[in-house]
């Protein structure tokens, strides 16, 4: 099979609440703006343009994997506290019912159960940053939901189902935070943050089989619970790696954000 036009696999952090479209009042702006650059790159990591973006999400969990199949999802604006002007933000990207259809149909054959919602609106971990990278919304998009219990076996076998839709024109997009510990933003979890983050790039480059061993046994990487508490704004990486199948990881952008550092991870 011809993988020129092979889509890559993106884990990306989406920052926080409306930035950058909004003044959140928090963190240092050249931080903040070191992500935006990076989130305008992302139209120029495929080879061609996606067909279609699928986003798993780390604000949308379910029972089982369910898969957003709304034509024109709204936007779900699933934060609080912030000005008025953050809940009139508009990114019109129209949905793929089509391709959402195809979701199900590849899970199902491995045996994964799904559902879908035709109601959902794209919640702010896949409408902020892809209006920073597409804002013209003009790709289709829909989201695919994490799997409550957080197992990452789960979701790397998601991953690994998804995996033909790479060769259909869809670019998989995972997004969340490599540090994701409220209570940890700041100057007392760099140390940890950037430990955790060394680890997560050596894991990101291994080989497929090396990579995954690692992302399984993830809780015993160096402060690895420092940093996720509570591990939904890293599973979306596990969809991503399961969908690289051998290609190799890289690590366009490590900086630190809010105090702590932060990566995104793309593969193929």
């Amino acid at each position: 099979m011809d993988k020129s036009n092979r889509m890559p696999t993106v884990y990306l952090p989406h920052g926080g609440g409306p930035w950058p479209f909004v003044d959140v009042g928090f963190g240092k702006r050249e931080e903040w703006d070191a992500l935006a650059d990076y989130l305008r790159t992302l139209p120029g990591v495929p080879q061609q343009k996606p067909r279609a973006i699928l986003c798993v999400s780390a604000h949308w969990e379910e029972r089982v994997a369910t898969v957003q199949s709304g034509a024109h999802p709204p936007l779900l604006f699933d934060y609080g506290g912030f000005p008025k002007e953050s809940y009139e933000l508009t990114w019109p990207a129209p949905g793929a019912p089509e391709i959402a259809a195809r979701v199900r149909e590849l899970l199902s054959a491995a045996n994964i159960e799904t559902a879908m919602n035709d109601a959902r609106g794209f919640d702010h971990g896949t409408f902020i940053p892809l209006k920073v990278s597409y804002p013209a919304a003009e790709i289709p998009t829909f989201q695919l939901s994490l799997v409550k219990g957080l197992d990452p076996k789960a979701h790397l076998e998601i991953g690994r189902a998804l995996a033909p839709l790479r060769d259909e024109g869809v670019l998989i997009v995972g997004s969340g935070m490599s540090f994701h510990n409220m209570r940890g933003f700041g100057p007392a979890g760099l140390a940890a943050s950037e430990a955790f983050d060394a680890w997560l790039a050596e894991t990101t480059k291994s080989p497929a089989a090396t990579r995954d061993d690692r992302l399984l046994d993830w809780a015993n990487a160096p402060h690895a619970r420092d940093c996720h508490p509570r591990e939904e704004h890293l599973l979306p990486l596990m969809v991503v790696a399961g969908a690289a199948g051998n290609d190799e990881g890289t690590v366009p952008f490590r900086h630190k954000v809010l105090g702590v550092m932060v990566s995104a991870h793309h593969f193929g």
